[in-house]
């Protein structure tokens, strides 16, 4: 059990610190009430009524979204790859430019059906 201890310290003394984080902010911190700051925030778009039957909003948003995430996890797969590239050889060179050639195909997919124009 002894070298469990110091990982319970710690979780302790994590447990404590957000304890006192948040009853410091509620106790301290400022209690004026304002509008905007309760207000929804939609990316940018002020908030509106829905239609009558639901009907159409931009998506544009969370397109961009998305396509941040794919080539957001393209790199983070480039990162253990560049590290070990010397010991991986042909066969993890060869299967990683196979995994850039499916990303870049579909990036110029991207470019050709306008997702990176903003307008």
């Amino acid at each position: 059990m002894s070298p469990y201890i110091p990982i319970l310290g710690i979780m302790v003394l994590a447990g404590g610190f957000l304890v006192m984080s948040v009853v410091l902010s509620l106790t301290v911190g400022p209690r004026r009430y304002n509008r905007v700051k309760y207000d929804t925030y939609e990316c940018g778009i002020d908030p509106t009524p829905a239609a009558v039957g639901g009907g159409r909003f931009p998506i544009k948003y969370y397109i961009t979204a998305m396509m941040f995430l794919v080539f957001d996890v393209e790199v983070a797969f480039l990162y253990p790859w560049a590290v070990t590239f010397d010991e991986l050889g042909v066969f993890g060179f060869a299967a990683m430019m196979i995994f850039l050639i499916v990303l870049g195909v579909a990036y110029f997919y991207e470019i050709r059906r306008g997702g990176l124009e903003w307008d």
